[in-house]
């Protein structure tokens, strides 16, 4: 049996679950979409998800045809169709069906498509030995261009970057500002230590406002760890202590070599260790049950 699709009012099967040629998404990347996690039966950071996922739309004028409360509701229902207690959601919203044209207003009707499955991002190995990562020459986008705090479908900066991760042979690969300070990695959001000092990249140098860089955040500073929100460059993260990824999808991962550098001693440093304990137990303790609430 195949996964069962939310799609604009209705639960289909992955092979019924299609859109126009001429959807907007499609053409031109017009559209916002979130992933979000769901661990033990629970939804973790589903409203916080919710809040972005419409602030997103906002700021790109989308309006979407449910209210957050009815889209929670068809969440929680796509997972109970597949009977999924662990899952990775994919939550779109496109401009819809249009004409060749770029004009929003040609596209009366948006699409919304949620989608439920497994996802393993990195093996298990790595959460206890640390990523190799590049900085990349690809630029993250300047704001003033396409804000990355709006998480839209248009992921082709995100993309060229990936390439050139993949040509290097890593997994995952870091950008640079347009002023050359480290902004964020095309699928996470970057953090250091530095004299047990956690650091990550401001918002306003060009980085997605990310609800798992947040959560960690919460918990660094829970356990008395001194947080910073400020620009470093790439000779500051080689000479870093300590450094890990963030993203709903990797969770909290370690790196521990950059451009053939070796972080720190070369292992996942203290900080990092606690940090990935802790977000691991409140993702098992906090979220919105899947299965006891009978909306959707």
């Amino acid at each position: 049996m195949g996964l069962w699709i939310y799609l604009n009012g209705e639960y289909v099967s992955e092979e019924e679950a299609k859109i126009s040629v001429f959807d907007h998404g499609f053409l031109y990347g017009d559209g916002v979409f979130e992933g979000i996690r769901a661990y033990g039966g629970k939804v973790f950071k589903l409203e916080e998800h919710l809040k972005r996922l419409y602030d997103s739309a906002r700021a790109i004028a989308l309006k979407i045809p449910l209210s957050k409360e009815e889209m929670k509701g068809k969440v929680l229902e796509t997972l109970r169709r597949n009977k999924l207690k662990d899952a990775y959601i994919r939550l779109v919203v496109s401009r819809g069906k249009g004409d060749l044209g770029l004009d929003p207003l040609k596209c009366p009707h948006p699409e919304v498509i949620i989608i439920a499955h497994k996802i393993s991002i990195y093996p298990k190995e790595l959460y206890e030995k640390g990523l190799e990562v590049v900085v990349v020459s690809t630029r993250r986008n300047i704001p003033s261009a396409l804000d990355p705090c709006v998480k839209s479908l248009n992921y082709l900066n995100n993309i060229l970057a990936k390439i050139e991760a993949n040509y290097k042979g890593v997994p995952e690969a870091i950008m640079l500002n347009k002023d050359g300070y480290v902004a964020e990695c095309t699928g996470d959001n970057v953090f250091i230590v530095k004299n047990k000092v956690l650091i990550t990249p401001p918002t306003w140098v060009g980085i997605l406002k990310g609800i798992t860089r947040d959560v960690v955040i919460h918990l660094a500073r829970k356990e008395g760890i001194s947080v910073r929100e400020e620009v470093f460059t790439p000779a500051e993260l080689y000479a870093s202590d300590e450094c890990f990824l963030t993203g709903t999808a990797a969770e909290v991962i370690p790196v521990t070599r950059v451009d053939g550098r070796i972080i720190g001693e070369g292992k996942v440093g203290e900080i990092t260790k606690k940090l990935i304990r802790q977000f691991r137990r409140l993702t098992q303790t906090e979220g919105t049950p899947i299965y006891e609430s009978q909306g959707g």
